[in-house]
């Protein structure tokens, strides 16, 4: 089981990386759409940081597992905000791709638990 821990951890890491990355260019789509929700241009560099804490995280944990624990959850909380947002804002047609990388997070949450 350890090693769908590794799989999920990493593809979720890269995800939240990428999408981090997204939120530095504030002419990307992604930020774009952030910021019609009314969240403001100066927590894009934040919301970033809180992805790529997790990433980092999420690799981390897979050596000491107490870290992997507190990195996915964190991502758990951050991607459920992420649909409360745009379910908020009614634009819940673009709260799908929160969808994928929440499901992930609670399975590397499941997974590291199990594992630790």
């Amino acid at each position: 089981m350890f090693i769908a821990t590794v799989i999920v951890s990493l593809l979720l890491a890269a995800i939240a990386l990428a999408s981090a990355s997204l939120k530095f260019r504030p002419d990307s789509a992604p930020a774009r759409t952030i910021m019609s929700l009314g969240v403001p241009p100066s927590w894009l560099p934040r919301l970033a940081a809180a992805e790529i804490a997790g990433a980092v995280g999420l690799i981390v944990g897979l050596a000491w597992a107490p870290i992997g624990i507190a990195a996915a959850a964190g991502l758990v909380v951050y991607f459920v905000g992420a649909i409360v947002a745009h379910v908020r804002a009614d634009d819940a047609a673009n709260s799908k791709n929160a969808v994928l990388p929440l499901v992930l997070s609670i399975a590397a949450l499941v997974l590291r638990i199990a594992t630790a």
